[in-house]
């Protein structure tokens, strides 16, 4: 019985904040965030491939799949750290990643996820946090594809001109602004 009960903390919840070797990358080192995979969500196809998805044709976009115990961190902290870490407010784009595969969205499984996504957004706006309006679509789940051949990218190539300049940055932020939230076996 204990067991079921703490399962019921166990949530998850699909950001799409652009490349998803970047979001899987911040979110890794994540306290509290148990798994995280990259795929793609909200499209037409059933289990496409990269080539795919990079057409733009089969209306996914890439996410990843974040796996986190809710006694150990909030979804408002995850999600402060996802609109922290991408430029919420580029429609299909992230960067020099431009298409409809690049778009900024939350894809929550629970009504309460959604509601709480929103509460954050208004927040966000009603602070004027950023200087243009945030585009990031909430949208209940649909069938989610993991991407097998992308699966933790960022550790296992750090040296790739890609990480380098385009997800170290976004680690140092990580660092810098949310430093009490990085799991320490990650760093």
């Amino acid at each position: 019985m204990f067991k079921d009960l703490k399962n019921n903390f166990i949530k998850t919840i699909y950001l799409a904040g652009g490349c998803f070797w970047c979001t899987e990358a911040v979110f890794q080192r994540i306290k509290g965030v148990q798994k995280v995979t990259p795929g793609y969500i909200d499209g037409l196809v059933k289990n496409p491939a990269y080539r795919e998805v990079c057409t733009g044709k089969t209306g996914h976009t890439e996410a990843i799949a974040v796996v986190y115990d809710s006694k150990e961190i909030g979804l408002a902290d995850l999600l402060l750290i996802f609109f922290n870490t991408h430029d919420p407010t580029t429609l299909n784009r992230q960067g020099n990643d431009v298409g409809t595969q690049y778009r900024s969205g939350i894809y929550y499984t629970e009504v309460k996820q959604k509601e709480l996504a929103l509460e954050v957004i208004q927040q966000l706006k009603t602070e004027k946090i950023f200087t243009n309006p945030i585009v990031t679509e909430v949208k209940e789940a649909t069938p989610f594809y993991t991407a097998e051949e992308h699966l933790d990218y960022y550790n296992q190539n750090t040296d790739q001109p890609y990480c380098t300049y385009i997800i170290d940055p976004k680690i140092k932020k990580l660092k810098t602004y949310f430093s009490n939230y990085i799991a320490i076996h990650n760093e």
